[in-house]
């Protein structure tokens, strides 16, 4: 009998059944004290990792803490081994650490668990929908194919972005004897194998379904850090060095940088930080004026003033308070609601300005976006992809289901699906990261989303 997680306890994990077979580990974990059980819970809050999360919100218990399952090899399985046809998805956009997951999933699946096959959807969710146009028949993984792939960005198998029909999904993989599916992506792709899990539940067909959460902005909740989030700031500090080099070179040179971060401004602020380069940083969170005296526009007049050069990085979900509420804000083939682009719009304001202040000024305008997702994955990357991946099979392998992997204090823990997509990530604007970019570039401390709707409120 299939047992869903209760309504009362978001935090539960729906499993396939109970767990009955002693699993293959057993050989190379020697000491039974390296396997995780069931009962073993990690302590957090929702706001747990640095400048993020928003402690008003989630599953709190009475002191304020949330429990979560802890991820890792279980000593009992639900499924065995020699019965078991796994497959594995990738969709959405590129991100450094796709092929890293890839890899990883299948060494574990079939050297560790015996799985013989293990199968590799051909762009994303098309791929298991045998009426789509696009659609084409999946991959035999062997381990000749997943050698190298490490070493290359991007993703072996193909992604794409869309849903399809969860019920033409689940009939695919049932005629592949599929029962166990990984699905790595970001919030578009989860609420897609939560859709798989449920109509898998309610026919009563035994597919267990984890997702591994890629967002290259670090905006899945649960998740203190995503894989391609430490790659992605390497490479946007060589691009902000490439800018801050242009600035200098010119009279009143201005270097603007515009980098990934559609809802949350991670990447803009773990990037300015950790380039030491940046004198302004603009993200989603903080709505920040272009006019008046502590505007954009003003203060960055002082800086040229004095200093001659300056280098801007904006995210690219920043700043869409400048723009008319009648423009239309067309969603991308996964859902998410496309920003309207800041970084033309801010190059044209500046530049304007400056004509009308008579002030020579040049301008170099960077968007890197594509080469920043699809390098290969740095060493901290692929260490997390590794173990997030090694995680996701041990939790499907015990015949959990509808539930991703997320991290808390640095632990890898069991989420369900319905909470980790049930909103966003957002840097906290009173939190360390935030306070260090401000301190850190000498910006105005503009207020962010909730102190700008207290103060025209009314509130304090």
């Amino acid at each position: 009998q299939l047992v869903m997680a209760s309504s009362s306890d978001r935090l539960t994990i729906s499993t396939l059944g109970p767990a009955e077979v002693l699993s293959p580990l057993e050989e190379r974990l020697h000491d039974r004290g390296d396997f995780t059980a069931d009962s073993a819970r990690i302590c957090g809050r929702l706001n747990s990792c640095a400048g993020c999360g928003d402690e008003e919100n989630g599953p709190l218990l009475s002191d304020g803490t949330a429990m979560f399952e802890k991820a890792g090899p279980r000593q009992q399985l639900f499924f065995k081994p020699t019965e078991v046809t796994a497959a594995i998805v990738t969709c959405g956009g590129l991100c450094p650490g796709l092929n890293n997951v890839i890899r990883s999933a299948f060494m574990e699946l079939y050297h560790n668990y015996g799985v013989s096959q293990v199968l590799g959807i051909r762009f994303g969710y098309s791929g298991m929908n045998p009426e789509d146009p696009d659609f084409q028949a999946p991959l035999l993984l062997t381990t000749r194919f997943v050698k190298d792939i490490h070493e290359l960005g991007g993703t072996a198998l193909g992604s794409a972005r869309g849903p399809q029909d969860p019920a033409k999904m689940v009939d695919y993989l049932y005629s592949l004897k599929v029962n166990l599916l990984l699905c790595v992506g970001g919030d578009g792709t989860q609420r897609g194998a939560h859709a798989i899990a449920q109509d898998a539940l309610r026919r009563g067909i035994k597919l267990a379904v984890i997702g591994i959460p890629k967002t290259i902005d670090n905006d899945v909740h649960y998740v203190s850090q995503s894989f391609g989030y430490s790659t992605a700031l390497e490479t946007a500090v060589n691009v902000i060095r490439a800018a801050h080099v242009e600035s200098r070179g010119a009279q009143n040179g201005i270097g603007l940088v515009k980098l990934m971060g559609r809802d949350a401004g991670f990447i803009a602020a773990g990037a300015a930080l950790a380039s030491q380069e940046v004198n302004f940083v603009l993200i989603p969170e903080v709505p920040f004026p272009l006019e008046g005296e502590s505007g954009l526009l003003e203060v960055l007049k002082k800086r040229l003033l004095q200093n001659h050069h300056a280098v801007i990085v904006v995210a690219e979900g920043a700043g869409q308070h400048l723009f008319s509420s009648d423009i239309e804000r067309r969603k991308d083939a996964s859902g998410n609601v496309r920003a309207i682009d800041i970084g033309p719009h801010l190059q044209e304001r500046i530049l304007s300005y400056f004509k009308e202040q008579k002030i020579r000024v040049t301008l170099k305008y960077i968007d890197p976006s594509y080469i920043i997702r699809s390098v290969p994955a740095n060493a901290h990357d692929r260490s997390l992809c590794d173990r997030m991946a090694r995680s996701a099979v041990h939790a499907g392998m015990a015949g959990k289901t509808d539930m991703l992997i997320g991290t808390i204090h640095g632990a890898f823990v069991h989420v369900p699906i319905t909470e980790a997509i049930d909103q966003k990530k957002r840097l906290q604007c009173s939190g360390e990261l935030w306070s260090s970019v401000v301190m850190g570039t000498g910006q105005p401390n503009w207020p962010g989303l909730k102190a700008a709707a207290r103060t025209k409120s009314g509130g304090d």
